[in-house]
């Protein structure tokens, strides 16, 4: 048997290439900063991820091509778990505006999966994109 791999032969050192060097460092930079979030990039994709490691319903997951993107999806999806945690004597008082009333309104932001909306406190909350669970327009 010949070739450098039989046996008894010697190692020789192997070029090891890492493919989207510097997307793999953002993601992990960004991974370092945000300390309630796990942070990826996919190579297939070639796009950056995010997992919230918060309790919730479901999994929240975020997405964008880009690093800065991410961290935007990122601070969006926190505002949206921060509007719907916080108690109803923390709602401002004067012109009170529901979802709906204005274009964009109960939209979830793009990049945002598994959101869910609910059009009043206290309603249950219907999936996002106006649709109801049976799959009809709400």
């Amino acid at each position: 048997m010949t070739g450098r791999h039989r046996d008894g032969q010697p190692y020789e050192a192997v070029y090891r290439r890492v493919w989207d060097g510097p997307a793999r460092a953002e993601a992990e930079r960004i991974d370092l900063a945000w300390a309630e979030w796990t942070v990826l990039y996919s190579l297939g994709r070639r796009s950056f991820y995010a997992v919230a490691a918060w309790d919730g319903p479901r999994p929240v997951i975020v997405e964008d091509p880009t690093g800065n993107g991410l961290e935007e999806r990122m601070r969006e999806a926190e505002m949206i778990k921060a509007v719907r945690i916080a108690p109803p004597s923390l709602a401002p008082r004067g012109r009170q505006v529901r979802e709906g009333a204005s274009h964009g309104a109960g939209r979830v932001p793009a990049g945002v999966r598994n959101a869910r909306v609910a059009a009043e406190p206290g309603e249950e909350a219907a999936p996002a994109g106006g649709r109801s669970p049976g799959g009809r327009a709400a």
